[in-house]
């Protein structure tokens, strides 16, 4: 049997186009004798799609699509993901029973599995945490098994397709159901129970760090333990749930029965890849070279960008450049991507911008060849101070009048919102494109930004990378990228400053009072760690003396940076207040960002606005360590 694994760019809720694609591919494939074709899950309407998923004409509308490539198997299986509808049965929000669903057409109509009471694959494990919400939307196998009273794995079983006189039983499970570690039940060892010739899954995976190793590692001992060969296929594109944009790399990949990969898919890459099925056990094991994971991210973030600028149909971008390193990383990034005509970088000094960073931003554009301008902001500023100094406050109760009094804090958001909210803003527009938030993730996280100010813009690329991360990108993509410096070498060696007051005169050595080496971490273990570190947490591992190998920093970090209990307490609840404070509204308010870790901002981290706590734990060894 020879099978094609068809690695789809799935453009969700655009059933339509990708209806049309699936087509195509179904075309070449009938041309090169293919058997069998396999596209990924919900690769008619796309997966992360929101309350879409209530939108009644819309399902319909998916299902029609389907008829359309059940009507193209007459003469060549496929297999295919979908959203399937019981009309005469409720969800549990009282809508039509959606399932989320494996089909398989040959001959032109659907061939239902062995003991399903549908003539499809119901998805059995519906995730329901990061960026996951198929609980929401999607009645699982597991609750049909309840609702009829019989076990799941009675109704867990193979589709059985005749080709070329051959009879193949084939263990169709999707997604989830394959990396069932933390359920009660594996559906793929209750297939096995059945007899299956191969496996087939089918899935909707965005890539994040380390998760195609995790995968990797679940589907090689899946098909090792079960004796039998393991095809994955998985869309390549973007999706995103609104705030949190997800790449989708593809790595669709072949296990053979001995658990080896021999066949993988070229990342962020839609294409067809063929096999023959009796020579996979016969296939040597592939290998691959082993990539830094900062080449991963980067992949990450340029096939990101590049798609959301695509989606979104802009073409040219205004960055601001500081002479730091945030601004220096998207502007080459964004260069990178678009061309050097398509940039235009904006350096926007006041009187506290040295003449270092200053020099520094116009090296940056005239290493990379950008458009390049400097738009000074001090008379601007001036000018606004003034008004709000001068202009008089009238009560219109009592005629009262007072003038307002503009502090140095007051004055340094004042900075930030004019370069973004004035400048950036009407260059972009002029320029003919949208201006970037340049926000790493240990300012997103403690809302070290200025609402309307340099929170603004029209995506936050590096919203999801941690300083250092920030700094690993530059030293790359100087390297690998561009092979030159690109990126000036004092940009990344420069004390990381916002320069908005004297305070922060990068030339004395001063800058953000984020001390990145340690509040990286510290903040990476609020948002990252599977169960959140919270100040309980991190009070306790600092009694013990374990807290560097807890958060993974430098050890003896903490006690250069603090050298007594009430120095690290209150620089642990400056930074908490922050985070579960006025930093969540700002997160709510923040540019979409681009995906890479194991927790991003967005939909992704779910959060409330209820202030700060601290837990009685937290107080009790408080108060010991301050007696």
């Amino acid at each position: 049997m020879k099978i094609a694994l068809a690695q789809l760019r799935v453009i969700p809720g655009h059933p339509d186009e990708n209806t049309k694609k699936m087509l195509e591919m179904i075309r070449e494939a009938k041309s090169n004798s293919a058997h069998l074709i396999i596209f990924p899950e919900m690769s008619i309407p796309g997966y992360l799609l929101g309350d879409t998923w209530e939108q009644t004409a819309f399902i319909k509308d998916c299902e029609e699509c389907g008829q359309d490539i059940i009507e193209a198997s007459k003469d060549m299986a496929i297999i295919f993901g979908n959203v399937a509808v019981d009309w005469n049965k409720k969800n549990t929000d009282g809508r039509p029973r959606k399932f989320n669903a494996l089909f398989t057409a040959y001959h032109g109509k659907l061939v239902a599995p062995d003991n399903m009471p549908y003539p499809f694959v119901i998805k059995t494990l519906m995730p329901n945490y990061r960026e996951f919400d198929d609980t929401r939307h999607f009645y699982s196998l597991k609750q049909l098994a309840e609702e009829k009273n019989v076990n799941v794995n009675d109704l867990i079983s193979p589709v059985r397709l005749d080709i070329n006189g051959k009879m193949y039983s084939i263990g169709g499970f999707l997604c989830e159901d394959g990396w069932s570690d933390n359920y009660n039940y594996a559906p793929i060892d209750f297939l096995k129970e059945k007899g299956v010739d191969f496996f087939v899954n089918i899935s909707s995976s965005p890539y994040t760090i380390g998760k195609n190793k995790k995968r990797s590692m679940i589907f090689s001992k899946e098909a090792k333990d079960n004796g039998a060969p393991l095809i994955y296929v998985n869309n390549t594109g973007i999706q995103n749930n609104g705030k949190t944009i997800y790449t989708f790399d593809g790595s669709s990949t072949v296990y053979s029965s001995n658990g080896y990969p021999v066949v993988r898919m070229e990342k962020y890459v839609e294409g067809i890849n063929y096999v023959e099925l009796e020579e996979i056990n016969n296939m040597p094991e592939a290998k691959w070279q082993s990539k830094p994971e900062i080449a991963n991210i980067f992949n990450s973030l340029k096939y990101g960008v590049q798609s959301f600028l695509n989606d979104i149909h802009m073409n040219k971008v205004v960055i601001g450049v500081s002479g730091g390193i945030d601004s220096a990383v998207a502007a080459a990034l964004y260069t990178h991507i678009l061309g050097a005509e398509n940039v235009l970088l904006v350096n926007m000094p006041s009187v506290f911008n040295s003449e270092t960073t200053k020099g520094l931003a116009h090296k940056l554009a005239e290493n990379l060849g950008c458009h390049y301008m400097i738009m000074p902001i001090q008379e601007s500023v001036d000018h606004t101070i003034k008004q709000l100094e001068t202009i008089p406050v009238t009560s219109m109760k009592d005629n009262s009048v007072q003038n307002l009094k503009v502090s140095s804090f007051v004055a340094e958001n004042i900075q930030a919102r004019d370069r973004s909210a004035r400048i950036l803003a009407g260059i972009a527009a002029a320029f003919g494109g949208g201006f970037t938030c340049n926000a790493n993730k240990a300012e997103t996280t403690v809302g070290y930004s200025t609402l309307y100010g340099d929170q603004a813009g029209f995506l936050c690329a590096l919203a999801d990378l941690w300083k250092f991360q920030v700094y690993d990108l530059a030293r790359y993509m100087n390297t690998e990228v561009y092979g030159r410096e690109v990126i000036p070498q004092a940009t990344i060696d420069i004390v990381p400053s916002a320069e908005l007051s004297s305070a922060q005169n990068v030339d004395e050595g001063k800058g953000d009072p984020i001390k990145y080496p340690y509040h990286d971490y510290l903040f990476r273990s609020f948002v990252e760690r599977w169960e959140k570190a919270t100040p309980a947490d991190i009070i306790r591992w600092y009694r013990d003396g374990m807290l560097e190998e807890k958060l993974g920093c430098e050890k003896g970090i903490v006690k250069k940076y603090f050298p007594t209990h009430k120095d690290f307490i209150e620089d642990l609840e400056r930074w908490w207040k922050q985070f579960t404070g006025m930093a969540v509204a700002k997160r709510i308010q923040a540019p979409p960002i681009i995906a890479v870790s194991r927790r991003a901002y967005g939909f992704d981290h779910r959060e409330a606005q209820n202030g700060v706590y601290y837990t009685r734990q937290y107080r009790r060894i408080k108060e010991e360590l301050l007696k």
